[in-house]
């Protein structure tokens, strides 16, 4: 049976009793305090940036998880953010782009799982799309570099989560 994240919990976090027990597939309970803690995805946010020629930008992720594997500009939302600004963020930070929220534009959400620090970590990753003007761009923070892809080109196997792949295949069929 596959390890649930659930498990690495031993100790209540609130009074830290060792009685922290399951008590639903996503949940457990302090059979002490009674603190009830549920397990639930952390929203992340992925951009498709396209340039005036159609291009889609992608980067080259710099760290684990999926290191040297492309993916999209995006990245977790900070505690008191919402999506669009998350993504706003994300974009300057990994590309040096500043953009506004009104030049986003929702696409859809994935689920996402993957391994990180020897814990599976659940995201909702949120999908936007963007297009713009300023094409000159440079890989900062967890990107080591950029480039524009002719769309067409893509393969969606290179991108290392499974969640970006996914989102990069159905966007692909969005252009077809």
């Amino acid at each position: 049976m596959e390890h649930h994240p659930l498990d690495s919990f031993k100790y209540c976090p609130k009074c830290g009793n060792n009685q922290f027990l399951v008590e639903t597939f996503k949940s457990k309970k302090c059979s002490l305090c009674g603190f009830h803690y549920f397990y639930n995805p952390a929203a992340a946010v992925g951009v498709f940036i396209l340039n005036e020629c159609g291009e889609l930008l992608v980067g080259k992720r710099a760290f684990e998880p999926a290191k040297n594997t492309l993916d999209l500009p995006g990245g977790f939302v900070d505690f008191g953010e919402n999506a669009e600004t998350a993504a706003i963020r994300e974009i300057e930070e990994e590309t040096g782009l500043q953009l506004e929220v009104k030049q986003l534009k929702y696409l859809f959400s994935l689920p996402n799982e993957y391994i990180f620090s020897g814990f599976k970590v659940s995201t909702m990753d949120i999908f936007f799309k963007c297009t713009v003007s300023n094409s000159l761009v440079k890989g900062k923070d967890d990107i080591s570099e950029l480039k524009w892809v002719d769309i067409k080109s893509l393969d969606p196997s290179l991108f290392g989560l499974q969640s970006i792949s996914q989102a990069v295949e159905m966007f692909i069929k969005s252009f077809q």
